[in-house]
């Protein structure tokens, strides 16, 4: 049995089907004498429903999912060298950024038949968080499989310099502060313009349906309009000549 297609397969499933569907397999896998299979698919764990939401993000939006592991990459590398303040100014940016993200998760798990709540859609802000900060996250996040929601990571105070590592220099700091300020930046700004363009097109096709309808009224009026004058023709015609004196 292919057990990275079936694990793929699995975490790709709404968590309320997750764990029939992994017993079904192990269960094939068992009768198909396939110990080692059995065991590993076994292992695998139903993702909690924020896990499953984030996971869904990176499955159907893998560019967006690349921009934000190398934003994290970015961001892990600058908050090692930035001071207290500029590591709080850097934070805000990339909660604009977590947010929106964590948006798109929500609507992608509604669209999949899964609303979320209010308190799902912390936890979604709270894993992302995890991703940016901690490279063992974004790796299992990356992969589709994060089964929890790791713990608070928001303004990456679990981040600390690597040991040994001398401070860089003023320059260094200063440029990838510019960098990391700049990705999460342009990565707001390209989450607002795909929400924008999505919106108007909800727009346009709400405006081509209302049109629609209103050529159907028009068309129907016409053939309702056009069987009435063939009425009044057939009775023109049925009446008698007027007499000529």
């Amino acid at each position: 049995m292919d057990v990275e297609r079936i694990t793929q397969e699995l975490y790709g499933l709404r968590p309320a089907e997750f764990a029939a569907a992994r017993d079904a397999y192990v269960a094939e896998a068992r009768r198909r004498k396939e110990p080692e299979a059995a065991k590993a698919l076994a292992a695998l764990r139903r993702p909690v429903l924020a896990a499953w939401a984030a996971n869904l993000l990176a499955r159907e939006r893998p560019e967006e999912a690349e921009r934000f592991l190398a934003l994290g990459e970015t961001l892990r590398v600058a908050h090692r060298m930035l001071d207290g303040e500029r590591l709080r100014e850097a934070a805000r940016k990339q909660h604009q950024l977590v947010a929106t993200l964590a948006r798109n998760a929500a609507e992608l798990a509604a669209e999949a038949g899964q609303p979320v709540s209010d308190t799902v859609l912390a936890e979604l802000e709270q894993t992302l968080h995890g991703v940016l900060a901690h490279p063992d996250v974004a790796r299992e996040w990356a992969r589709g499989r994060l089964v929890k929601v790791p713990e608070a990571a928001v303004d990456f105070t679990a981040v600390a310099p690597e040991e040994g590592t001398a401070p860089p220099a003023p320059d260094r700091t200063r440029e990838a502060r510019r960098t990391a300020e700049r990705a999460a930046e342009q990565e707001a700004a390209r989450q607002a313009a795909r929400r924008a363009a999505r919106e108007a097109r909800a727009a346009a096709t709400a405006r081509a349906e209302a049109a629609r309808a209103e050529v159907r009224r028009l068309e129907k009026a016409l053939t309702e309009a056009r069987r009435e004058a063939a009425r009044a023709t057939d009775d023109l015609a049925a009446l008698p000549e007027p007499d000529e004196d």
